[in-house]
């Protein structure tokens, strides 16, 4: 019984580890869109709301927060396009994907089980949304989503003690934990591939 076991030189061995680098960057790009929608969404959403229960008379301003119905098919679509295209699929790019599918799962759970019986809902999903953030800095090793996912455990806190202000609270959580973030991931990306 023969083995044979091809030696790698120790360029071919540096190329290998360079194109998994490259591939893992490119996959980073993708989650940089989430980032983004889902910070500028909710970002809108939340002071949305605010400013219709202050401003208007508006019944139901909470009711604004139904645009996030389309946003998850927007999510969905934009990921499932990207991942048929890419050649390569990490074990880290499958965590990072069902921890975000995980807290989607739970906030909807969560709703259900105790929407009625909650007076704000705000505290919650923040402290949900900060194990997502937290996990996706540790998985991408960018430390502003780890300070992310800090931020919206903090919001959480306040956002229980200062329920009034618990839009404005969520807004900041999202400016802190999706948006810079994103914005820094991004022009460090765009700045890594030049």
């Amino acid at each position: 019984m023969e083995t044979s076991e091809k030696v790698m030189s120790g360029e071919e061995s540096l190329r290998i580890i360079s194109d998994m680098i490259n591939k893992t960057r490119v996959n980073i790009r993708h989650g940089i869109f989430h980032l983004l929608f889902w910070g500028w969404l909710i970002f809108t959403c939340a002071l949305g709301e605010y400013f219709l229960a202050r401003f208007t008379g508006m019944e139901k301003p909470w009711l604004i927060w139904l645009l996030t119905v389309p946003g998850v098919f927007v999510s969905f679509g934009y990921g499932y396009t990207r991942g048929r295209k890419s050649q390569v699929q990490t074990y880290a790019d499958r965590v990072y994907m069902w921890t975000w599918i995980a807290f989607l799962i739970s906030s909807v759970v969560l709703y259900i089980l105790k929407s009625e019986t909650m007076e704000s809902f705000t505290p919650y999903i923040l402290m949900l949304a900060g194990i997502p953030t937290f996990l996706s800095g540790i998985i991408a090793r960018f430390s502003p989503l780890m300070v992310g996912g800090i931020a919206f455990w903090v919001c959480a806190v306040a956002a229980y003690f200062f329920p009034g202000a618990g839009m404005f609270i969520a807004a900041a959580a999202v400016l802190t934990g999706y948006i810079i973030p994103g914005y820094m991931l991004k022009r460090k990306v765009d700045h890594d591939s030049l």
